[in-house]
């Protein structure tokens, strides 16, 4: 009796899993909704998210034309981040130069640049920056002051100081290592939280939720049978940015495939409490993506995405603690460039499960009151 219990309990739960799955994919908007963003995402997201500085144009002002400039002005030229120098005429032109975003650099020389120079001194030159533009300029400048150092060092004659700096993980400290194994975290996110928060308030406008209350499924059914297509479709966005990072963007996968999608189905798990929580709350769709938009803005804003949890307040940086996104963005980087083992990894784990109790008991229990 026990085995044809279990037998069909397990039956009920497949049954919604399938109609629950067969619904997303037979309403156009939320198919377009769940495929498009990935697809967007994996063709721009890795060129337009990025610090690096390329193409910039920066403007140079010097009042004498001499060897020492030319040859400085020269290097900055064949710089690969530089597209087009500016050679400004007067000093008056510098401020028209940045207040019209000619440039987001300016490199003023000194009128004794080349006396200086010659005498084995260090002339230093002054190097404004646009600061509306902050952290593109920041970056131009630090390139400039390198080419700069560079070029002094040389022309004194020193040598260098033997300091050999190498990046793991990152030889080529290129942007997109750290993009795409981030883009698996905001990827599943969405999905997640779409699936899970439209469920519920789709069956209301829809007028089935009554249909569900008096079918044979009990509650706990119902909340698995909701919970269990979001992270499926979860996994499989989640897998459709991880083949484009291996395949199309030779980023190398350099951890434990087990452990990575482990990793991603137990953050899947972590966000559909979020989810249930806002579609146990709204009466509609369009409620219902209100309250992802509410829930995702600060949940990547506190992430370490944009901006690092290190410079953030100490009140922030303990929230950041609740934040699931936070958690596995490093879950991935981690196993992806590193291929730590679970022991490593297995702190941040524990905090992805004691969120999804967390949010999965109080969703829970505001799936069971209003649903």
């Amino acid at each position: 009796m026990l085995n044809f219990i279990n037998n069909a309990t397990c039956y009920r739960i497949i049954t919604l899993i399938k109609k629950e799955l067969a619904l997303l994919w037979q309403d156009k908007q939320t198919r377009i909704i769940l495929i498009m963003p990935v697809l967007l995402q994996i063709i721009i997201f890795p060129f337009a998210a990025t610090l690096d500085v390329t193409n910039a144009t920066i403007a140079v002002y010097r009042p004498n034309i001499d060897e020492p400039s030319t040859e400085l002005i020269n290097r900055l030229s064949h710089a690969n981040s530089f597209s087009k120098i500016l050679v400004l005429e007067s000093q008056a032109a510098i401020s028209d130069t940045i207040n019209h975003q000619k440039a987001i650099v300016v490199v003023q020389f000194p009128d004794d640049f080349a006396r200086k120079l010659l005498n084995g001194e260090s002339p230093q030159l002054q190097i404004i920056l646009d600061g509306r533009k902050s952290n593109s300029a920041q970056i131009a400048a630090n390139y400039i002051q390198q080419i700069i150092m560079q070029y002094q060092q040389q022309r004194s004659g020193q040598t260098h100081n033997g300091l050999i700096v190498r990046h793991r993980f990152n030889s080529n400290l290129d942007y997109k290592y750290f993009i795409l194994p981030s883009l698996v975290a905001l990827i599943t996110t969405i999905g997640v939280m779409i699936v899970t928060s439209l469920s519920v308030a789709r069956e209301r406008e829809q007028g089935t939720l009554d249909q569900l209350r008096i079918s044979p499924l009990a509650t706990w059914q119902i909340f698995i049978g909701k919970a269990m297509p979001a992270i499926i479709v979860a996994t499989l966005q989640g897998s459709a940015i991880l083949i484009a990072s291996v395949f199309i963007y030779q980023i190398p996968f350099q951890g434990s495939w087990l452990l990575f999608y482990l990793c991603m189905m137990s953050y899947g798990l972590s966000l559909v409490g979020f989810g249930l929580f806002i579609s146990s709350l709204c009466s509609t769709q369009q409620q219902a993506f209100i309250g992802i938009i509410t829930f995702m803005v600060p949940a990547i804003l506190l992430s370490g995405f944009i901006a690092p949890i290190e410079n953030m307040p100490l009140c922030l940086r303990y929230l950041t603690e609740l934040n699931p996104v936070r958690h596995f963005i490093e879950l991935s980087k981690q196993i992806y460039l590193k291929d730590v083992s679970f022991s490593v990894i297995w702190s941040s784990l524990v905090k992805l499960y004691a969120i999804t109790i967390l949010m999965g008991g109080l969703s829970y229990y505001l799936f069971k009151k209003y649903v």
